[in-house]
């Protein structure tokens, strides 16, 4: 399978490159705000929804999952604003459950990242542009994302 890329510069982009990283985890401490390039990045370790296998064993097929290291960043970061994250912790885990965009006064904008717990950062971009790259470190692991209703 090869490396995802992908670029966002609408909410409609956005939607999918939330899609591809819901369930991703991350640490605190691979979070970025670079204001002097106006440039926000995070690496993750991204749940591979569209590279699940199956792994034939004695009794049947068994199911197994891969996760990919990936990058994220945004360009054009005027502001970075985090609830709920305790960036004095840099070894605390995240997981991502979505990203979206609200427009302001077009093309500016929030992206909003939205962890579970309750964890949310808050990006107020010029105009959106976003990019997804998967890194090529890829492994199995047997758990899949479980979600509470």
């Amino acid at each position: 399978m090869s490396d995802l890329r992908l670029s966002a510069e609408d909410a409609a982009d956005l939607e999918v490159i939330s899609a591809f990283l819901q369930d991703a985890v991350t640490r605190v401490g691979d979070l970025a705000y670079l204001p002097s390039v106006r440039r926000f990045a995070m690496v993750v370790n991204r749940f591979r929804w569209e590279g699940e296998t199956s792994t034939a064993k004695r009794a049947g097929a068994v199911r197994t999952h891969e996760r990919v290291r990936s990058g994220l960043h945004f360009e054009n970061v005027l502001r970075a604003q985090a609830r709920g994250i305790r960036r004095d912790h840099p070894d605390g885990v995240l997981n991502l459950l979505a990203i979206r965009f609200e427009e302001l006064d077009a093309p500016s904008g929030i992206v909003v990242l939205t962890f579970s717990g309750g964890g949310e950062l808050r990006l107020e971009v010029e105009a959106l542009d976003a990019h997804l790259s998967d890194l090529g470190l890829v492994w199995e692991t047997p758990n899949l994302p479980k979600h509470d209703d």
